[in-house]
């Protein structure tokens, strides 16, 4: 790539707190940090903030490629690494020497001194293309207000550009489904059959994709895949729609592949998405008891979520910390409730499962440095979760752990995050093609005809 072809990516703060070693990912082309941007990073580096974190893995890995460098070379651009084919170069500028040109929101100075940077620097750079990278929406428009001719998202973290393109985790086919195959080779495996069929059948599929037809006659599960072939596992949609655990049968099929899946041991991850109401609690505590108490399969269960607040603070809630999770638990509770609502003493029923179950509420806060051993750990809203924060959590699970996690991408409750950005979204693409993890997109809203006309129509 020759200098004229290669872009100047100036960053904003905000780039360098959700992901702190973005610097990396533009190492083709030439990167300016604006010394404003230090200054807000040192701000944030000492304070209790979730970010400070960031904020000092962000530091430390410009001082790894700045640590042996003049002023002048710091000024011109040093090489992001002897090692890299890349010649790209990355630069500090001192934006406080350059005369203002955007003056507005004087709460904002920060803001200000960075797009006077990129403008000063758009007319230094012509005709190269000078490019502000920043996560913030308002600064992109007050960017391109300002004269800015590009402005764009970090985008290297977004495996999909819109949410509707995320899998399903399983394909619906029309009318009859053995209508459509040719030749086929099927074979016994212990009680399991398997179905051969040709690869020209399937589009783009994976690992535990579950195949439905129309008429509801045919259900299977792919089991392996090769470059000419795809095994599936018959299930059959009367024996899915026959799954049961804790006394919870599916009311559709899509609740049928979710339990079919949480009862798979084969499965070590499952994850659950769709809309509120689709029965994602209920269904993984039902499976959750099923295999810790009545087949022993588990020695306990944890419960862990998220914990941003929808509206105002209430305050910090005394006790100790699983009695300040009830609150934002209390789905979980109601679950409970709603499978035990039919015992003579629903109350003394819960104590009991809650005792003979192990079930203990975690805060995702000190998962980090913990190792889970043989539990049945259940996720809930992890929309609301980076793709960091999953990773802490996942990687926790040690041998005989499995792990549910099930959200709703149109309930996302943090200011950082968007569907395409979700940890949520993050895992489902991700794990797709890992033979121990399943997906499944819960359609259709069970809980009321009240809650689906919401879902529908508000």
């Amino acid at each position: 790539m020759g200098d004229s072809d290669r872009k100047v990516f100036v960053l904003d703060t905000n780039i360098l707190l959700h992901e702190p070693l973005a610097i990396y990912s533009f190492q083709e082309h030439d990167v300016v940090i604006p010394m404003t941007v230090l200054e807000e990073l040192d701000r944030i580096k000492d304070s209790k903030r979730d970010v400070a974190r960031d904020a000092r893995v962000a530091i430390r890995a410009l001082e790894d490629i700045f640590h042996d460098a003049t002023p002048e070379q710091i000024s011109a651009g040093i090489p992001f690494s002897k090692q890299t084919a890349h010649n790209g170069t990355i630069a500090i500028f001192a934006d406080y020497e350059i005369t203002e040109t955007v003056h507005a929101f004087t709460d904002k100075a920060g803001d200000n001194r960075i797009l006077n940077a990129v403008l000063h620097l758009q007319q230094h750079y012509a005709p190269r293309d000078v490019v502000l990278i920043t996560k913030d929406i308002n600064m992109r428009l007050r960017a391109k207000g300002a004269g800015v001719y590009f402005v764009d998202d970090y985008r290297s973290d977004q495996l999909i550009d819109d949410v509707s393109l995320l899998t399903k985790g399983f394909v619906e086919y029309p009318g009859r489904f053995w209508d459509q195959v040719g030749e086929c080779q099927s074979e016994s495996r212990g009680r399991a059959t398997l179905h051969t069929l040709p690869m020209t059948l399937f589009d783009k599929p994976f690992v535990n994709q579950y195949l439905i037809d129309e008429e509801h006659e045919f259900a299977a599960r792919i089991k392996q895949i090769d470059d000419e072939n795809v095994i599936l596992k018959d299930i059959g949609h009367d024996r899915l729609m026959h799954r049961q655990a804790w006394g919870i049968h599916p009311k559709n099929v899509y609740q049928g592949m979710a339990l079919d899946a949480m009862l798979d041991p084969d499965i070590d991850l499952v994850i659950l998405t769709g809309p509120a109401g689709c029965g994602k609690t209920i269904l993984a505590m039902a499976s959750a008891l099923e295999q810790v108490i009545e087949k022993g399969m588990y020695d306990k269960i944890i419960v862990t979520r998220n914990t941003p607040e929808i509206a105002e603070s209430i305050g910090f809630l005394p006790g100790t910390e699983e009695e300040k999770m009830m609150p934002w638990l209390a789905a979980v509770t109601d679950t409970m409730e709603a499978l035990h609502k039919n015992d003579v003493c629903t109350d003394g029923s819960m104590k009991y499962i809650f005792d003979k179950a192990n079930i203990q509420f975690k805060s995702i806060n000190f998962m980090r440095g913990r190792s889970i051993q043989n539990a049945f750990v259940l996720l809930d809203e992890c929309q609301n979760l980076t793709a960091s924060q999953i990773k802490t959590i996942i990687t926790r699970c040690g041998e005989g752990t499995k792990l549910v996690c099930s959200g709703n991408l149109a309930q996302i409750d943090s200011n950082y995050l968007s569907p395409v950005t979700s940890g949520l979204t993050y895992i489902v693409e991700r794990f797709k093609n890992f033979e121990g993890s399943a997906n499944i997109y819960l359609n259709g809203v069970v809980r009321s005809r009240l809650a689906e006309f919401a879902e529908e129509n508000l």
